[in-house]
């Protein structure tokens, strides 16, 4: 693996982290909407990845077989969650039905706080390996001044 390859790999994870997060954000930011301009209450989002190659066709024909194992990620889409909407009973709401009960989405925040430690943490440990491989950059370059 090269220098930039390196960084090719890590910066794809990056970017797929930071849609996660956004997604995660747009969730906890609409834990408690219950009209939609879809209508009916927000729907819980998430992300699909999947890896993808970081070569072009070019390139993966003219390395070895272990290169040709690397792979980013990528953002397939942001799907929609099939989970039921939390009924509460709050007669006095704007969108309660006949029955005194509100939809709300199925939204729990502590899966919601755990699902962005974790890509927080996959963001940093990207980050982490450009680094790496920028300090191992700058130590080639001062091997080769002599």
């Amino acid at each position: 693996m090269d220098f930039l390859t390196a960084l090719d790999v890590a910066a794809s994870g990056l970017g797929a982290q930071r849609s996660h997060l956004n997604v995660i954000s747009m969730n906890l930011a609409n834990i408690n909407t219950t009209r939609t301009v879809e209508g009916g209450p927000y729907v819980r989002k998430s992300v699909v990845m999947e890896t993808s190659d970081v070569y072009s066709p070019f390139a993966t024909e003219m390395w070895n077989q272990n290169n040709r194992e690397l792979k980013g990620v990528k953002v397939v889409g942001i799907v929609n969650d099939q989970r039921p909407f939390r009924m509460v009973f709050d007669p006095g709401h704007p969108d309660a039905n006949e029955e005194g009960y509100v939809r709300f989405p199925d939204i729990n925040v502590v899966e919601e706080m755990a699902n962005m430690i974790t890509s927080m943490r996959s963001y940093e440990a990207g980050a982490a390996a450009i680094e790496s491989a920028k300090t191992m950059y700058n130590k080639a370059l001062l091997i080769g001044q002599g």
